[in-house]
Formats: C-alpha cells, sequence, structure tokens
C-alpha cells in the first residue's frame, strides 16, 4: 500500500493559519499596528478603503527593517520577539507567534515599504497569495508602509462572508480604539474612505478616553488605583448614576494587551451592587500590570483570552479597589454656596456664659378639677357621620362594579367599565373569566410601536420643531451607525443636522413626543441600532420604534383617569398582540375567578 500522508505546501498551511489569525479586516489592522507599537513607532496612521475590503494601509515610524528582515518577516513563524519556549512566559511584546505577516500575505496582495534609520535606501517587497512577486531598493521614510489591498481575493468564501461595510467600518474602528486606549504616549489617525475618523495626539490616560469615547464622559470616570505584591491595577470606573442598559464602555487591559475576562467583570458588577439598577452596566476603564510569568496569553489566535495565576486573590483586590473608588467619590461633602433665606447660625465664643434653659408650669393645674371645661366625646357625635352611608354605599357599588365589554374582543363583564389603578403601575378590570391586571407602561409600548410601525407604512412622518435644539455628541462607531439609521429616523420625525467633530444638532423631535429628553432618546436609538447587525432597514427600524415607544411609554407612578385607562385599553386590544411587548415582556394576566376564591377560602 502506497503512503498517503504528505506534507502540506506552505501556501496551502499559510491560508489554513489565515482562518485563525486573519477573520476580517479588523484582524489585519489589529496585527498591523500591534507590530508597529512592538518596533517602537511613536506615531501611527492607518487609512482604509470600503471598509478594508479594498484596501488597508497601515505607516509607522518605528525602527523599520533590513532588506533581509523584509522578506524573511513574511516565512511563517518568523519573528523577532522571542527565540525559545522559555520565553513564551515572560512576554513584552503584543506579537510573538509570527503568523501575522505570513497570514495576510496568504490571502492579499501585499506592498511593503521599509527602511532602517541608519539606512539611507530602503526595501520594496511585493507579495500576492504567499508568492514573492518583486523586491527592490526605494527611497521611503524610515519606518514601515503595508498596503494590503483585494483582501481574500483568493478565498471567496472568506470574502463572500464579509458583513456590510458599516460592520466591518465599526469593527475596524473597535479594534483601533482597544489598541489606542492602551498606548496614550503615541499618536493615531484613523482614515475611512478618505475622511478623517480619529486624530488622537500624545496625552494621558484620561485625555486619550475623552479624545475617543467624548467629553461627556470625562464627568462620569473616578479614578482607581492599587498597588499590591500581586498586582497593580489602575484606571477609571463610572459613577454610579453613569449606568445605563447597553452601550457602556467597558475595557479590561493586561500588561498593555485588550482581554475578555467575565470572572472580573464580575467583580466590577458586585461592587455596584446596590447602587445601579439590576440590568444596568457602568463604564470601565481597568488595567492590570502582572508579572509575565503570571498570565498565559497563548490560548486563543486572537490573544483576548488570557489566564492568570491567582485568579481570586486578584478578584478580591478589583473588588476592593472599585469599592474604594465609589465610596471615596460618594464620601466628598458637597459645598452649598446658595445661603439665601437660610438661618444665620451665629459663631460660638467661649468666652460667653451660657445659662441652662428652664420650663416653667403650673403645680395647680390638674385638668379633671375643671369640670366645665371637659370636653363630651358623645356631644353632636351624629354630625361626624352625617351622609357617610351614603358615601359608603355609592362607593361599594363602585368597588365592585362589573366591567364593561370593550367592542374589540368582548371579554368584559358589562357595558359601563370601571378601571382601578394599583400604585400607579397596573390596571385592574373585571371581565368574564376573573380579574384582569395590564401592566399600563408595557400597555403603551405596545400600542405605541405600533402606531410607529404603521407611520412608516404611509410615510407619514410630523416633525416637531424644538424651540431650543439640542447638541449630542458621538463616538465614531455611533457616528457611523448613526449615518445607517439617519433616514429611517428622518421617517418618524427625528431630525439631525451635523457639525462636524461628532456633533450634532437635534432639530425636531416626532409631534408625539413633546417634552421628552431629546438627547436620551437618540442616543438610545442608536445603542438600539449598533446590536442590529443586520443590514434590513425595516429591523433597524423596528429596533428605533422600539426605543421610541419606551422613552414616550406612560411611566411608573402616572396616575390615570378611568377614561384614560378605558382609552389604553381599548388601544392595546386593537394591536397585533396584546400579551407582549415586541421586546418579549408580558402585559397582562387574568385571574381566574376560582382563583380568587381559592385566596379567601
Amino acid at each position: 500500500m502506497s503512503d498517503i500522508i504528505q506534507l502540506l505546501p506552505d501556501s496551502v498551511a499559510n491560508q489554513i493559519a489565515a482562518g485563525e489569525v486573519i477573520q476580517r479586516p479588523a484582524s489585519v489592522i489589529k496585527e498591523l499596528v500591534e507590530n508597529a507599537v512592538d518596533a517602537g513607532a511613536t506615531t501611527i496612521h492607518v487609512a482604509v478603503i470600503d471598509a478594508g475590503r479594498t484596501s488597508i494601509q497601515v505607516i509607522d515610524d518605528g525602527c523599520g527593517m533590513s532588506e533581509t528582515d523584509a522578506r524573511l518577516s513574511f516565512e511563517r513563524h518568523a519573528t523577532s520577539k522571542i527565540r525559545q519556549a522559555a520565553d513564551l512566559f515572560s512576554l513584552h511584546t503584543m506579537g510573538f507567534r509570527g503568523e501575522a505577516l505570513a497570514s495576510i500575505a496568504a490571502v492579499a496582495q501585499v506592498e511593503l515599504k521599509t527602511r532602517l534609520a541608519s539606512e539611507e535606501i530602503g526595501t520594496q517587497l511585493s507579495i500576492s497569495g504567499s508568492r514573492i512577486m518583486n523586491q527592490e531598493p526605494c527611497a521611503c521614510p524610515a519606518g514601515s508602509n503595508f498596503c494590503i489591498e483585494n483582501l481574500f481575493f483568493n478565498v471567496p468564501a472568506r470574502r463572500k462572508f464579509l458583513k456590510s461595510n458599516a460592520t466591518e467600518l465599526n469593527n475596524i474602528i473597535t479594534a483601533f480604539e482597544r489598541i489606542a486606549l492602551v498606548y496614550p504616549e503615541l499618536s493615531f489617525t484613523l482614515h475611512s474612505n478618505g475622511t478623517e475618523v480619529f486624530n488622537l495626539k500624545k496625552g494621558n490616560l484620561r485625555q486619550r478616553i475623552i479624545d475617543i469615547f467624548g467629553k461627556k464622559l470625562n464627568q462620569d470616570l473616578l479614578p482607581m488605583g492599587v498597588d499590591t505584591t500581586i498586582c497593580k491595577i489602575h484606571g477609571f470606573v463610572g459613577k454610579p448614576e453613569s449606568a445605563k442598559k447597553k452601550g457602556a464602555h467597558q475595557y479590561f487591559f493586561v500588561n498593555g494587551r485588550y482581554m475578555k475576562h467575565a470572572y472580573f467583570h464580575k467583580a466590577i458588577l458586585n461592587a455596584f451592587e446596590r447602587l445601579i439598577p439590576t440590568g444596568e452596566q457602568v463604564p470601565y476603564f481597568i488595567y492590570f500590570d502582572v508579572e509575565p510569568e503570571s498570565i498565559d496569553v497563548n490560548i486563543h489566535p486572537t490573544k483576548t483570552e488570557i489566564k492568570f495565576e491567582g485568579e481570586q486573590a486578584i478578584w478580591q483586590i478589583l473588588h476592593a479597589a472599585v469599592k474604594e473608588a465609589v465610596g471615596l467619590f460618594n464620601d466628598v461633602p458637597s459645598i452649598e454656596f446658595d445661603t439665601q433665606e437660610k438661618p444665620d447660625i451665629p459663631v460660638f465664643d467661649s468666652s460667653r456664659q451660657i445659662n441652662a434653659p428652664k420650663v416653667t408650669y403650673n403645680p395647680q393645674y390638674n385638668p379633671f378639677n375643671n369640670k366645665s371645661e371637659r370636653r363630651s366625646a358623645t356631644t353632636d357625635w351624629q354630625q361626624l357621620y352625617q351622609g357617610l352611608d351614603n358615601d359608603r354605599s355609592s362607593q361599594s357599588n363602585e368597588l365592585f362594579a362589573p366591567a364593561q365589554d370593550t367592542p374589540q374582543e368582548n371579554i368584559f363583564a358589562e357595558k359601563s367599565p370601571i378601571h382601578y389603578q394599583y400604585k400607579g403601575q397596573y390596571i385592574m378590570t373585571a371581565v368574564k373569566s376573573g380579574l384582569m391586571i395590564i401592566d399600563q407602561h408595557r400597555a403603551h409600548i405596545r400600542v405605541l410601536y405600533e402606531q410607529y410601525l404603521s407611520q412608516r407604512e404611509k410615510q407619514k412622518g410630523n416633525a416637531q420643531k424644538v424651540l431650543f435644539p439640542e447638541r449630542v455628541q458621538l463616538t465614531a462607531t455611533e457616528e457611523l451607525c448613526l449615518q445607517k439609521a439617519l433616514p429611517e429616523m428622518e421617517k418618524i420625525g427625528l431630525e439631525l443636522t451635523n457639525l462636524g467633530a461628532g456633533n450634532y444638532v437635534i432639530n425636531a423631535i416626532p409631534a408625539t413626543l413633546e417634552g421628552i429628553n431629546a438627547t436620551a432618546l437618540v442616543k438610545d436609538m442608536i445603542d438600539s441600532a449598533m446590536e442590529q447587525e443586520t443590514s434590513s432597514t425595516e429591523q433597524l427600524f423596528n429596533s428605533m420604534a422600539l426605543s421610541m415607544a419606551r422613552h414616550a411609554a406612560i411611566p411608573y407612578g402616572q396616575i390615570l383617569g378611568n377614561d384614560e385607562m378605558e382609552h389604553l385599553i381599548n388601544d392595546l386590544f386593537v394591536c397585533s398582540n396584546v400579551n407582549y411587548t415586541p421586546d418579549g415582556k408580558k402585559i397582562l394576566s387574568i385571574m381566574k375567578q376560582d382563583e380568587i376564591k381559592r385566596l379567601l377560602d
């Protein structure tokens, strides 16, 4: 029998490796920018065309490469960052496997221009599908200039399954931000189709966070830090009032490397227990400095899953540091400068003699001696309860009067429905089968949601100009999502004007939303749109309509009259789904007559 096992060609092996390392254009940028950081660059420029499908260019002013190193860098497992297996446990660089450039060259057309600072002439190298097409001397600045074109040109299946340009650009921005947040001492720029997305100058960590995510976040950041023999932790956590249900910026970094860690995330949630509502998240930017020997980063190709030695001890340190940061913020006393109409408290004078207060009383007073001043407990007592019987009978009739049928479902008991509101949250009404309990907020969400969908179908979104336009500042990711969602926003009456640098002005809101917080509404709609990875405009509109319905719905605690409750119930039973909100929460429940009897037995 002939032998059937054989070694794969290098080009095939590189394509297999590329399937793990290079998943999308964002992976290329991550690898190239990390290499630039390891090369000692102080300025890094990134430019993409068509979200990286057509072209990706990364330029740095690092140490550059010689002619031999430039060619060898594209060979598999060729690296300058480790020499032996023991080096894997004392890593001080972002990259170490030597697979990135070989994987990129296997699935794209690459052109590299590089020069050592000590040399006058650089090297130009062209590679296509792992094959070296050309190598020659060239004149270029010191550092490296990578140009990646036609990504996945020879892997049609991978190229076919790339997402839309907006989604891929969003992934690129995310990968770019994760590196820029670690190195505030470096300058970064990012351009998309010739438009500047980021221009980050050198600065401190807080300034870098503000430059990326906007000035509004600055007032919500609390500094934290702790230095122990196990690890050093520093960074920022958000104030409790900055918590929100979605879209919170949450980042962990260890030794300058972004990571995901559910166990440490739980430590932060526990520190904010009872300070924020259940289900909400606070922003945080937390940096761990540990001995390289105590972590293992060689677990996953993306290097975002990291194992720690002594995780439980680090968990406790992190939990205590976050609680201390929040506690110090809450303990700072506020200074009240508004003293108008406040009582004037005199300064204590130690030389002044203070006399004890005296209490005077009449020792001869006896309330039982003077009968003329005694009040009879039974004098005209009938007048106190006059008319109470009539009121009680009328109240009794109102309390236990059965509710009336509505024309939609004919489930109510009689023709004159009387509804009751419990604690400003639930509407209770009698139906034929028992007692129906409706969540007023959720019911109104369902009603408004279907009204907005109807407006979209009819192309009738009435806009109401605002008297004082409100400004909203967006991050690069949010602005990218807004561009995709803006046509759908305009259909329902939201009008925004771009002022540049991520600033927008809200000029009009839907006519049915007067008095609402327009800035919070726009932010929430963008967050909802960001969660929708699909490019379907219908699904995008549905998520924004749900956000708008949540903001405009009757809040808990609002007292409703019987007519208002009747109108809400009638509108609810016209909807296509009366039982659940668009996000699957239960709207109503019916307590059967038999259940009520069992409760009272």
